[in-house]
């Protein structure tokens, strides 16, 4: 999850963000609508439905009206540790189909048909990092899924960016082969991993090959989809 220390960035977190993101030319809206849409995509092509989405991690709940987006998705519930973080989430984006809640109040009661995280784990120090997983696990119904995307180490315009924003500066990546180790540790079964984000603003004219470069782990950011068996 995310660390105690992201409490005093509850008003600056954008900027926090913006500071390293705009290194690709793009903003962080960007990001999120192409993660969400991707895993949706992953989603459709298996023919599942998830009406119930967690997101593990939230921060500031900006991605809570995205995943309304998943396929037949008609509530989100996202979860962090942070106080600071959370006021603002339900602040400015609760709504009757989008909540929030303190990791540490959740229950892990295995209801949901999906969980989804962007660069959480690397904040999570690493002896804590099974047990997050296993909070995923456990909080998923029997066959849901779980999209986790990380920022990825073996790209060098990541670390560019990781390097330009403050909360990033000492986290300790996770690379693909880790991601899954952890996943399978867990008891997911992992499905796929793929690697989005190849090219920068400047470069967008490439974009429409990402697709079939998804399969080398070169991209900015990766997903690891799983499955709770």
């Amino acid at each position: 999850m995310s660390e105690p220390l992201f409490d005093q960035f509850d008003r600056s977190y954008e900027e926090a963000l913006a500071a390293g993101v705009s290194a690709t030319g793009e903003d962080a809206s960007f990001f999120l609508r192409e993660r969400v849409a991707w895993f949706g995509r992953a989603l459709t092509r298996r023919g599942i439905q998830v009406p119930r989405v967690l997101d593990f991690g939230c921060g500031t709940g900006n991605a809570g009206s995205v995943l309304l987006t998943l396929p037949g998705a008609q509530e989100v519930l996202g979860i962090d540790v942070s106080e600071g973080l959370l006021t603002r989430a339900r602040a400015e984006h609760g709504s009757a189909r989008v909540r929030f809640e303190n990791v540490n109040a959740h229950r892990a009661d295995g209801s949901w048909d999906a969980a989804y995280c962007n660069g959480v784990f690397h904040h999570i120090p690493v002896a804590q990092r099974a047990a997050a997983a296993a909070l995923v696990h456990g909080s998923l119904k029997s066959n849901g899924f779980f999209g986790f995307w990380e920022n990825n180490p073996w790209n060098p315009g990541t670390r560019l960016v990781m390097s330009r924003i403050e909360f990033d500066r000492d986290a300790i990546t996770i690379s693909p082969p880790e991601a899954r180790r952890l996943l399978t540790g867990a008891g997911f079964e992992v499905l796929d991993t793929t690697s989005r984000f190849y090219f920068p603003r400047m470069l967008r004219m490439f974009r429409p090959l990402e697709p079939l470069m998804s399969g080398i782990p070169m991209g900015g950011q990766y997903m690891v989809l799983c499955r709770k068996g």
